[in-house]
């Protein structure tokens, strides 16, 4: 029980450019795990940032992937998820938040709430997953404070209280005055360095000899209108996602985040119970369950091989201990599962519910498999979203084609994208959300697998997952479509519509037919 009290496992999620990254860089930072900030798009300085691993992600200064990084902070075990913000690799950020109990949302403090914003908090209120809201880079000119929280409220449709209020902003930032400890943090802008603490009581001399008679007077009025308009903080409300507590900072300056660290390791929820198909798992029950909810390739560009990720839902996960995996019925031992910092490893003898253990995968896991000590469970909510982008991939270099098949297939199973065999012709077609993900993949290809491949232009509007109770209509579909019918990876039907007219005549000429959108049903 004490080590499952201890966790606090959450996913960092936002708009591209809110400054996600920037902000896990410096929770290492308070973690110890690291002595220098790197930073994410850095001209001067050597060090790139921890969690951009990849060589693509260091060129673009952008992230392409979840990486995990676990660190101890005072008692606390904390497991951090960066994921990416880019829309193009929206599906990789769904994914992760079903294996979080709580979430950062960061929202840029000029430019406000964003779509992007706005699909994942879509998720965390389908999940009731409990959010805390970072609103960063105060030290630059932006919104005023009252006007984000009203955007952030009507936005994301949840309540807000702020925990800390920002004295002025942009080059006139003063720093932050934190509610729910009672003290004045003044900001001196340093990358490197942790700003001053004062106690200063809000009605004395002394606050406006520290940052000037004007804001100290507007300070005092905004924390009196403060608390006329919301209501005083519960930590109760927040655990069930309907308050979303507000913090004030600047990431890059270091500013505002150890308020955030040390409010949100007392306050953010332990591992909770995770919903299976058969019953609801307690994370205190004796025996291990865990599911994999991503698998990378390559983490360490020296050694070929794909890590999955799995998240320990209840028991101890133990090293060398057998279990059963339960899609194919086989028992499974691991020798050397991992614990993460991003990519460097290490080898650990026990989890406990709330952790990522990395798990080598020697091609036996899939996204959504269960790992028991021999009970049937399937846990679920990892679905594949309907591809809206589709090229045809070809071979480049007739000398590579085993590294081109091993490099797609390894590429497919991390859930990069979707790969379907036209039934019609047998050429391959893969689906993506995003146009970025093409650049992604052949960049990868090349870089990892030392393949080369190339593209061909195919008009298509939708792929969609068909099945039918009834044999002989679902055979006439597929005479009727044969040119437009597909094989997924799992050998499912898939019909592949070229337009939106032809998708639902379909729908409408084959009444018994289903056709789902998402490869989970």
């Amino acid at each position: 029980m004490n080590e499952i009290e201890r966790r606090r496992t959450f996913a960092i999620i936002s708009h591209p450019d809110a400054g996600k990254t920037t902000l896990t860089e410096k929770l290492l930072l308070f973690g110890g795990q690291i002595q220098v900030a790197g930073a994410v798009k850095s001209n001067k300085i050597k060090k790139t940032a921890t969690s951009d691993w990849m060589e693509i992600e260091k060129q673009r200064g952008i992230s392409v992937s979840t990486s995990v990084m676990e660190f101890d902070y005072k008692d606390y075990k904390v497991n951090i998820l960066d994921t990416p913000g880019h829309q193009d690799f929206a599906e990789d950020t769904f994914r992760t938040l079903t294996a979080v109990d709580s979430a950062i949302i960061v929202i840029d403090g000029a430019k406000g709430v964003e779509a992007q914003t706005r699909k994942l908090m879509t998720v965390c209120r389908m999940r009731k997953t409990p959010v805390i809201v970072f609103i960063n880079k105060m030290d630059r000119e932006g919104k005023d404070p009252f006007d984000l929280l009203d955007e952030v409220e009507s936005e994301l449709q949840i309540k807000v209280r702020p925990l800390s209020w920002p004295i002025n902003q942009g080059a006139r930032f003063k720093g932050v005055y934190n509610i729910y400890e009672e003290n004045l943090n003044l900001f001196t802008p340093n990358k490197q360095m942790v700003t001053e603490k004062v106690n200063v009581d809000i009605h004395s001399k002394e606050l406006d000899e520290r940052v000037g008679k004007e804001d100290a007077e507007k300070l005092r009025e905004d924390l009196e209108m403060i608390d006329g308009v919301y209501d005083t903080f519960d930590v109760k409300t927040y655990l069930e996602a309907e308050v979303a507590p507000v913090f004030f900072g600047s990431a890059l300056n270091n500013f505002g985040v150890q308020e955030l660290l040390d409010c949100f390791v007392e306050i953010a929820p332990n591992p909770r119970p995770t919903t299976a198909e058969e019953r609801m798992v307690q994370p205190e029950e004796p025996k291990f369950t865990g599911f994999i909810f991503k698998i990378t390739a390559n983490i360490d560009p020296n050694h070929r091989s794909c890590t999955a990720f799995c998240k320990v839902c209840s028991g101890k996960f133990v090293r060398n201990a057998p279990y059963l995996h339960v899609r194919n019925g086989k028992t499974v031992r691991f020798s050397s599962p991992t614990q993460f910092m991003a990519q460097r490893k290490s080898t650990i003898d026990e989890a406990y519910p709330g952790d990522i253990v990395g798990l080598p995968d020697n091609g036996i896991f899939k996204i959504g498999d269960t790992l028991t000590e021999g009970e049937q469970l399937h846990f679920k909510g990892l679905p594949s979203f309907s591809p809206e982008m589709f090229k045809y991939i070809e071979n480049a270099d007739p000398m590579k084609t085993k590294q081109l098949e091993k490099g797609i297939n390894q590429l497919m199973d991390e859930g990069v994208a979707q790969l379907f065999v036209n039934q019609f012709n047998n050429r391959k077609i893969i689906g993506t959300v995003g146009q970025l993900q093409f650049e992604v993949i052949q960049y990868r290809l090349e870089n990892e697998y030392n393949a080369k491949c190339k593209w061909e232009p195919v008009s298509l509007y939708k792929a969609c997952w068909i099945e039918s109770e009834d044999e002989e209509e679902l055979e006439a579909f597929k005479k009727r479509k044969y040119q437009y019918m597909a094989k997924d990876k799992e050998g499912r039907d898939v019909f592949l519509a070229d337009s939106g007219y032809v998708l639902q005549m379909a729908q409408e000429d084959f009444k018994k037919i289903k056709f789902h959108f998402t490869s989970e049903f």
